[in-house]
């Protein structure tokens, strides 16, 4: 079967689990605990780990970085530096918006351009939650290649 065909079948299986264990290998080489989450491209919740010793807190912001990425095909600095051109009106109604987020650290899974779902890293800097999410994303282009 098909690696594209078989992640927009089935986002978690495979795909999932071989992003999430890349995650948290860069995790551990930072020396940061965090929480990973991956939707399929409707955003609902295909894959999820909690590092122990993760903030709890950071647990339902990066399924939102997730759902951020994958509802809007971009990263969620992407998605914060949009908002920075919107109006205040537009800018203020999209983050009252449950799940929405700015904040960096969701990125959209992107095969053969096409958007089949996101990843979210929440619980480090701005910077380290990208560098997480970035690990996942090469470690999926292995699969799909």
């Amino acid at each position: 079967m098909n690696p594209v065909t078989y992640i927009q079948a089935l986002p978690a299986a495979s795909a999932s689990q071989a992003m999430l264990a890349a995650a948290v290998r860069r995790a551990e080489q930072l020396g940061v605990r965090v929480n990973i989450a991956v939707v399929d491209g409707g955003g609902n919740l295909a894959g999820f780990i909690r590092m122990p010793g993760s903030f709890l807190s950071s647990i339902e912001m990066a399924i939102d970085k997730a759902y951020t990425a994958a509802s809007f095909g971009m990263s969620t600095r992407g998605f914060g530096d949009l908002l920075e051109t919107a109006s205040r009106p537009v800018r203020d109604g999209m983050l009252r918006r449950p799940r929405l987020s700015e904040v960096p650290g969701g990125a959209p899974i992107m095969v053969d351009d096409q958007m089949l779902g996101a990843i979210g890293v929440s619980g480090a800097s701005d910077e380290q939650d990208e560098d997480i999410a970035t690990a996942a994303l090469t470690a999926l282009e292995g699969l799909t290649a």
